[in-house]
């Protein structure tokens, strides 16, 4: 596979006679070259970096055909249609196409006529294309979209599966993976799902040129009711006239459509219920500027390269970093300012956690699953959609549990599955001889799977919640370090009053080097939350039951505000003194600087927060309004968590908080934790242990007076 040496003009040149362009952009040369130097690649660039290319051009130089693999037939569609204009020989393969359609496409395959063969991985269970694609010459393989192919990724596909046998069937080809997203775990897995530095292969070349996109300008907005998210969104449309409005569901698309349309802002809804030509339709004018916003679930997205698209909204939050940076990409791809907000309320992660059950489903529907496949196939293969399977196993609400649990059993060598072009359905079979102890590795995976799935959640939540730069944050949790603490592009940086990092004042040096050495004797095994309760002497039990208040540092900014302590904390975090783990738990450990600054070798250079200030309680205090002002709904709310709360501790409930401090609350009605600690009865150690969730009910919870449609 390996060939000689590239002449760098004969690149450009090509790049210039075939696509008119005078210059690669950023990468693009450096992926060509190895491809032409017959490497195997794993290409990691931002959304709007022109991947594409990066396979598009050696198609035409090399000898034979390219085969591209993509999930979308209007991603294919829109690449083939710019290709043919350019009058390169190109041509796709999907169901969208006629059967005489497709018949005139593969005799072209056959005689020679395409450089390049854009097809779905669902392709390669259709035995007539097999038969076919044996007999061309592929010189390389290119896989879009390629995290689809790791189970560790955020939208895994089972038919990517299908590219190994047909990696390693192709031993003189080239093969390149390309994605936009993908830690250096999903990176790893890459490599794995298909084989390369395997069975005679050298070793790929793993070629990640950076995930900043410095133009989004991110921003998180916490909205307790349908009426504050469609205000954000009507705000967005006053200075960015085109966009998409991401939702979770296909029920919320429609009613968020049906909210804008009501406002008269035109607009159009999308997501895979729609029938195919409707949705091509939609996506079509979209691209050609037909349609400034589209509401759209995640199915809207691969494929959408329109320059001037001004944001990106989700109204719901989704259930990673990497969907979501994958999505808000689709935003600003000509390099202007472009904005991207999070609508968050802590119920709407409810909609995630229902996805995660039906992604991951109990290891007893799958088996019931199994029993109701080989009744039903007993006396030969069936064909029928899984709508319709899903009668034959009880799911509950959750029928994406069947797709998964028939994607599992296929994956377990179990069952086989096959599709006609053009039909949803699926012809089913026993595999005869199937060994059933290999559902139980399936099984032992999916438990795996589960458990990332959850973490992957976590960390999105860690962003709604973080307190320094959101572009830091993201560039930190795909593997990219040394990366500047502010970006000056998303609410936290931009709109903050302070930037510029100083050197502590003698008074502050202390304070940095007991929250320091604090973190140090903790070694590592705690996170932020835990560390701010002992550094303030906090008698929860959990720093008890640790016996953490045996701790030199235990009690040294006894007096401080937690929210104090956290923001310098946080701030330690951004200056690079301690450094939080992107495993499960966010644990936070002292780096080599943190050492050196805790002695005072190196001068951290922090935007240090003002010190809270003490606030004369008026007349009667809060407790002398409360029983006039509280929100009743919302004080039934906290008392019914109380409640529970109190059931799983196993104390009465005065024990967690009293009657007069959940009136407060209803009062207040508190949006940050800094707010909640400043409410008579709640302190640090109730705001450690309890803060997120009082929160979360309170942004639940819609005030008293709002008569606005839920």
């Amino acid at each position: 596979m390996k060939t000689a040496p590239q002449n760098p003009a004969r690149l450009l040149d090509a790049l210039r006679k075939h696509f008119g362009f005078s210059a690669f952009m950023a990468g693009q040369e450096d992926v060509m070259r190895h491809v032409l130097d017959g490497k195997d690649t794993v290409v990691i660039m931002p959304t709007g970096s022109g991947k594409s290319l990066c396979y598009q051009l050696p198609a035409l130089l090399l000898n034979g055909v390219t085969l591209v693999v993509s999930p979308l037939i209007a991603l294919m569609k829109d690449q083939v249609d710019g290709l043919a204009a350019r009058g390169l020989p190109a041509t796709f393969l999907n169901s969208s196409l006629t059967p005489s359609e497709l018949a005139a496409r593969m005799a072209g395959l056959d005689q020679g006529r395409f450089k390049l063969v854009y097809v779905a991985p669902e392709r390669f269970r259709n035995r007539r294309f097999l038969d076919t694609f044996q007999r061309l010459e592929t010189s390389l393989l290119a896989i879009d979209e390629a995290h689809c192919i790791s189970q560790w990724g955020h939208d895994f596909r089972p038919d990517y599966l299908r590219l190994r046998p047909v990696a390693e069937s192709l031993p003189k080809a080239r093969i390149m993976a390309l994605t936009a997203t993908a830690t250096p775990e999903v990176r790893s897995d890459i490599v794995k799902q298909l084989a390369l530095g395997e069975g005679g292969r050298s070793e790929p070349q793993v070629l990640v040129h950076g995930f900043e996109r410095p133009n989004l300008r991110l921003v998180v907005s916490r909205t307790a009711r349908h009426a504050d998210k469609l205000r954000r969104v009507r705000l967005a449309l006053k200075t960015y006239p085109t966009g998409i409005v991401y939702c979770a569901t296909r029920k919320q698309t429609e009613r968020v459509a049906a909210m804008l349309a009501d406002t008269g802002q035109p607009c159009c809804l999308y997501h895979g219920g729609l029938p195919d030509e409707q949705r091509s339709a939609i996506q079509e004018k979209f691209m050609r500027g037909g349609l400034p916003v589209v509401v759209a679930t995640n199915a809207f997205g691969m494929g959408i390269d329109r320059a001037d698209l001004r944001f990106v909204i989700h109204w719901d939050i989704p259930g990673s970093i990497e969907a979501y940076y994958q999505e808000i990409g689709r935003a600003g791809r000509d390099g202007k300012e472009a904005l991207c907000e999070l609508l968050f309320n802590f119920v709407d992660v409810r909609t995630q956690e229902f996805f995660l059950e039906g992604n991951n489903p109990a290891p007893e529907l799958i088996r019931t699953a199994w029993n109701a496949i080989r009744r039903e196939c007993a006396g030969g293969p069936v064909t029928r959609s899984l709508e319709e399977w899903a009668l034959f196993v009880p799911v509950g609400r959750n029928e994406m549990a069947v797709r998964t649990a028939f994607a599992i059993l296929e994956q377990a060598g179990l069952i086989s599955r096959e599709t006609a072009p053009g039909d949803r359905t699926y012809t089913t079979r026993l595999v005869e001889g199937a060994d059933v102890s290999a559902l139980d590795a399936q099984l032992t995976y999916l438990a795996e799977k589960r458990r990332r799935d959850e973490r992957k959640l976590k960390a999105m939540l860690r962003y709604v919640d973080a307190r320094g730069c959101r572009h830091a944050y993201i560039l930190n949790y795909f593997g990219e370090h040394n990366i500047s603490p502010h970006c000056q592009a998303c609410d936290h940086c931009r709109e903050s009053p302070r930037q510029a990092g100083r050197a502590p004042t003698e008074e502050e040096w202390v304070l940095a080097q007991k929250i320091l050495s604090c973190v140090a004797r903790m070694k590592g095994r705690f996170g932020c939350g835990r560390v701010v309760e002992v550094l303030l002497g906090s008698k929860a039990a959990p720093v008890l039951e640790r016996r953490l208040d045996k701790l030199s540092t235990y009690g040294l900014l006894k007096g401080h505000k937690s929210s104090y302590v956290r923001a310098v904390l946080d701030e330690l975090i951004r200056d690079g003194c301690a450094a939080v783990a992107d495993g499960e738990y966010p644990l936070v450990s002292v780096t080599e600087r943190g050492l050196a600054a805790a002695n005072r070798k190196a001068v951290p250079s922090l935007v240090w927060p003002e010190l809270p200030k003490r606030k004369a309680p008026a007349a009667g205090g809060i407790d002398a309004v409360a029983d006039r002002l509280y929100d009743p709904a919302l004080f039934e709310a906290l008392k019914a968590w109380r409640m529970r709360t109190a059931k799983a501790q196993h104390v009465p409930a005065y024990v967690i908080m009293h009657d007069k401090t959940l009136k407060a609350i209803a009062v207040v009605r508190p949006q940050t934790l800094a707010e909640l600690e400043n409410i008579k009865g709640i302190g640090p150690s109730r705001v450690a242990r309890y803060g997120d969730a009082l929160l979360a009910i309170v942004d639940a919870a819609a005030p008293a007076s709002d008569d606005s449609r839920e």
